[in-house]
C-alpha cells in the first residue's frame, strides 16, 4: 500500500476516534481532542491527494477510498454537531444528500469511463464547510470564542453552497441520468 493510500486509511480509523470524543465530551480535553483528530484527519485529505499526483501514485485503491474516506469525516462531524451543537437537522440533510448525489453521478459517469472532476463551486462549498466545522469544533473546544451569528453563517452559506453546486453537477451532468 503506498503513502496516499495509507493516509486515506489513517483518516478512516481516525473518524471514530474522533467520534469517541465528541461522545466523551465531558472528559477533560475531551473537546480539544476532537477538534485535533478532525483537523488531523482534514489534514491527512490535502497530504494524500498532494502526493499521490505528484509522485504518480493514483490508484483505483485511492479513487475509490479517498472520496469515500472525506465522506465519513464529513458526516460524522455534521452528525455530531447536530447532536452537540443544536445544528438543524435540515442543514444536515441538505448537506449530505448532496453528497450523496454527487457521490452517485460520479459512479454512473464512472460507469461509462468518464470523470465527473470537481467544479469551482464544488471546491468552494468543501473549503466553507471545512473552515466552518473547524470553527465550531474550535468555538466548541472553548479554543475559540462562540459567536452564534459567525456559526448560523457558516452553515447558511455551506448549505447555499452546497445546494447551487448540487444543482450545477446535477445539470451539467444531466445526460448521465437519461435513459439510454
Amino acid at each position: 500500500m503506498n503513502l496516499p493510500n495509507k493516509l486515506t486509511m489513517l483518516r478512516m480509523v481516525m473518524v471514530p476516534f474522533f467520534v469517541a470524543a465528541m461522545v466523551l465530551e465531558s472528559l477533560p480535553g475531551a473537546r480539544l481532542a476532537a477538534l485535533i483528530l478532525f483537523v488531523a484527519a482534514s489534514l491527512t485529505d490535502l497530504l494524500d491527494g498532494k502526493i499521490a499526483r505528484s509522485r504518480g501514485l493514483v490508484t483505483d485503491f485511492g479513487k475509490l477510498m479517498d472520496p469515500l474516506a472525506d465522506k465519513l469525516l464529513v458526516m460524522s462531524a455534521l452528525v455530531m454537531m447536530m447532536e452537540r451543537m443544536d445544528l438543524s437537522g435540515v442543514v444536515v440533510i441538505i448537506l449530505l444528500a448532496r453528497e450523496f448525489l454527487v457521490t452517485s453521478l460520479r459512479l454512473i459517469a464512472a460507469s461509462g469511463g468518464k470523470v465527473i472532476a470537481a467544479g469551482q463551486l464544488g471546491k468552494a462549498k468543501t473549503v466553507v464547510q471545512m473552515v466552518w466545522i473547524v470553527y465550531s469544533l474550535a468555538a466548541y473546544a472553548g479554543v475559540l470564542p462562540w459567536w452564534n451569528g459567525l456559526y448560523l453563517a457558516g452553515a447558511a452559506l455551506a448549505t447555499l453552497l452546497s445546494l447551487v453546486s448540487g444543482f450545477e453537477y446535477v445539470w451539467g451532468n444531466r445526460s448521465l441520468l437519461a435513459d439510454r
